[in-house]
């Protein structure tokens, strides 16, 4: 029997949401980066995190955007009971929800910025329905921002990457395009010496009639 994807990725989380933060600021590049570019999309009153962690960017986003009310949407609760302990000062603006993002979250009330960092590339099969997700969930003028793998060419590499759940075939960025989501901002960047890519994207919501189909 398959186990599903979202009970393997919670068992690798609690194992890891100790010293998650000690030990991935030394290869999830661009996280930093992504936050400071939303600066310009002016002043978004509700952002959405996916796979928000123990909240890092949730409190740098608090942080630079101080009249916005704050979600973070995580699977795993050990990661979230992280987030709750660095978020505390915050009150009930950064609120946290414990779930997979496996439906839009809250389409009548929707986000003017929804970011995902190093999320959609541990999520096989399913990424696509989470932009897709997103799109439903977003303002009419809101942004999506991602820092994530890209790709690498080395196939060992890969392989191992893909027993810590991680896709890396520039497949974040393909299904961007295929839903029409409009960038304004995308750079890939080498890592490593060009071991492996990462992707910061910023772009508007897809029309509508791209996402249904």
């Amino acid at each position: 029997m398959d186990v599903p994807e979202q009970t393997t990725l919670g068992g690798y989380y609690r194992r890891h949401a100790h010293i998650y933060d000690l030990t991935r600021w030394a290869f999830l590049f661009g996280r930093s980066e992504l936050v400071r570019s939303t600066a310009r999309l002016g002043n978004p009153k509700r952002i959405l995190e996916i796979g928000c962690g123990t909240g890092r960017n949730l409190a740098q986003l608090a942080g630079q955007f101080p009249s916005a009310d704050i979600t973070g949407v995580d699977l795993s609760g050990d990661m979230l009971n992280k987030a709750r302990q660095k978020l505390s000062a915050y009150g009930s603006r950064v609120r946290l929800i414990n779930r997979a993002y496996d439906a839009p979250l809250s389409p009548d009330a929707p986000f003017d910025l929804i970011v995902l960092s190093y999320c959609l590339s541990m999520i096989n099969p399913g990424f696509e329905k989470v932009l897709k997700h997103c799109a439903e969930d977003l303002s009419p003028t809101g942004y999506i921002a991602i820092a994530d793998f890209h790709s690498s060419s080395s196939r060992w590499f890969k392989q191992w990457m893909s027993v810590n759940h991680v896709r890396m075939e520039e497949q974040i960025s393909k299904s961007l395009a295929s839903l029409a989501y409009e960038p304004e901002r995308m750079r890939v960047s080498k890592a490593f010496g060009g071991l492996w890519s990462y992707l910061v994207y910023v772009g508007r919501k897809p029309s509508t009639t791209k996402v249904d189909q």
